[in-house]
C-alpha cells in the first residue's frame, strides 16, 4: 500500500517516491527548489516515527552540510524543518550520471566526458572518505552533473554515516561499483577510472582499496552459493 500523502499544497511536484521519503520539486523564496519529506509510517508507534523520523532528518542534514565543508559539491540547503520532517534545498539542474551513461551505451561512449565524470566522482569519493564521511548510497541515479558548468554534484545522504574505517568506506565503493556493473556494463573500465581518481584523495586510500579486494571476495562467495 502507497504512503498516504501529508503534503496537500498543489504547487508541489512529486519527482520520487521512495520507501522512507519523498521528494517534491517546489520554490523556496521565489527560488527553484527540492523538497525531501520523510513521512510517517503507520504500523510505527507515532512518538517513536517522530523521534525515528527527526533523527534521520537531522543526520541527513549534518551529513549533507559536512560533505560541503569537505569540498564536494551537494545542493545548498536551505531549511531544515522539524514538524513536517523535511529538507528544502536547492533545485540542481540536469542530468543523472545514471542517464548520461545510459545514454553511452545507446549513442556510444563518449571517451572525453566519460573520463570527466569518473576523475569528479573518484575526487568527490576521496574527500568524503578522507574527512570521515560515508554515502550509504553511492549509485549513478544520486550523482547529477548541472547543465551550465557539468560539475558533479552529490545527492541522498539519507543513508550517509560517520566513519574512519577501511571497511565502511570500502563497502561504499563496492556499493556503486555493483551498480555500475549491472546498469553501465557497456561503459567499459569506468570503473577503474573512478578508482585511480580516488586513490589521489584519501590519505588512506591503499588500506580501503586492500578492504574492497575483500568485500568483493566476500561478495563472489555470497554469488556462488546463491
Amino acid at each position: 500500500m502507497e504512503p498516504e500523502a501529508d503534503y496537500k499544497d498543489s504547487s508541489l511536484v512529486l519527482i520520487k517516491q521512495g520507501a522512507e521519503a519523498r521528494v517534491f520539486e517546489s520554490s523556496f523564496v521565489g527560488r527553484r527548489s527540492v523538497i525531501k519529506e520523510r513521512f510517517s509510517k503507520k504500523y510505527r508507534h507515532p512518538i517513536l516515527d517522530s523521534k525515528l523520523a527527526l533523527k534521520r532528518l537531522n543526520a541527513e542534514a549534518r551529513c549533507m552540510t559536512k560533505a560541503r565543508r569537505l569540498g564536494v559539491r551537494t545542493p545548498v540547503l536551505y531549511a531544515v524543518d522539524p514538524v513536517l520532517h523535511t529538507l528544502t534545498f536547492e533545485y540542481v539542474d540536469g542530468p543523472s550520471v545514471k542517464d548520461v551513461f545510459l545514454e553511452f551505451g545507446s549513442l556510444g561512449v563518449n571517451e572525453e566526458r566519460m573520463g570527466n565524470i569518473a576523475s569528479q566522482i573518484g575526487d568527490a569519493i576521496g574527500k568524503l572518505h578522507d574527512g570521515g564521511l560515508v554515502h550509504g548510497d553511492l549509485t549513478t541515479s544520486n550523482m547529477l552533473l548541472k547543465n551550465d558548468t557539468n560539475q558533479l554534484v552529490l545527492i541522498d545522504f539519507g543513508l550517509s554515516f560517520t566513519s574512519t574505517l577501511p571497511e565502511d568506506k570500502a563497502v561504499d565503493l563496492y556499493v556503486l561499483e555493483r551498480a555500475i556493473l549491472s546498469m553501465h556494463s557497456s561503459c567499459g573500465n569506468v570503473m577503474d577510472q573512478i578508482l585511480a581518481a580516488y586513490r589521489k584523495s584519501p590519505k588512506q586510500w591503499s588500506s580501503t582499496l586492500n578492504k574492497l579486494a575483500q568485500v568483493r571476495q566476500r561478495g563472489r562467495k555470497r554469488t556462488m552459493v546463491g
